[in-house]
């Protein structure tokens, strides 16, 4: 089950993070930090409809799923932002720097999305002994 639902996740956070490059590249006249925060927003729309239908199959909304969904994604771009931004710092060649950045974000979040979502945001409901 969890190799489906990985392998379904790593598709669907492909097209995640081509919405999130697109925009974040497009947009970066706002600022950096700006247009990163703008890029991972405009993933995110996406990344709650194809996970919680496709990945993790869950037909009917569950009460409670996209707070918590939000509440995963807040805490995810406030990774993505910072890491985006120490990793710019951190960079001596200027001529990639932003690319690898973005990559080194986008894998953070990626990872704590993926355990977020699992574990917390689209949890399967506990099953009954009783039953």
């Amino acid at each position: 089950m969890i190799k489906r639902e990985l392998g379904i996740f790593l598709i669907v956070g492909v097209s995640t993070v081509l919405i999130d490059y697109l925009i974040y590249s497009n947009v970066s006249w706002v600022g950096v930090d700006s247009a990163k925060g703008l890029g991972f927003l405009g993933g995110t729309l996406f990344a709650f409809i194809a996970n919680r239908l496709w990945t993790f199959g869950h037909k009917r909304h569950a009460p409670g799923s996209a707070w918590r969904f939000i509440f995963l994604y807040l805490l995810t771009l406030v990774a993505n932002i910072l890491v985006n931004s120490l990793a710019l710092k951190l960079m001596i060649d200027k001529g990639t720097s932003v690319q690898i950045a973005f990559l080194l974000a986008t894998s953070v979040s990626a990872i704590l999305n993926f355990l977020g979502m699992k574990f917390f945001v689209f949890k399967s409901p506990p099953t009954s002994r009783f039953v």
